[in-house]
């Protein structure tokens, strides 16, 4: 496998997990980071760092809507539901597992 290869592969299966959670509406965020660690926003975070990186201008809200394939503002309005105590429990237990993302931890 060439690097370019290799790269289209990791794009592929990025467009595709991409694809699902915007499907997935039903899942929170919370769910996502306290069972893997990472959500939308860390995929938004490490999306807007990997565009830095490329010279590209982007903000956080452009790098959220690539992710979300809408504005954070209408996800959360249509999607994202009250965090329930255990969630938040969870969430402060799990926190030594969560994704590190440079600038942003």
């Amino acid at each position: 496998m060439t690097k370019d290869q290799q790269t289209e592969i990791e794009a592929a299966a990025f467009r595709g997990l991409i694809q699902h959670l915007q499907e997935r509406s039903d899942v929170q965020n919370i769910d996502l980071m306290n069972l893997a660690g990472f959500c939308r926003n860390c995929l938004a975070k490490w999306y807007l760092a990997a565009a830095k990186e490329q010279g590209l201008e982007m903000d956080y809200p452009e790098a959220q809507k690539a992710i979300y394939g809408m504005s954070i503002e209408e996800w959360k309005a249509n999607y994202q539901t009250p965090a329930t105590p255990e969630q938040l429990e969870t969430f402060e237990k799990t926190k030594p597992l969560h994704a590190k993302i440079s600038g942003h931890n």
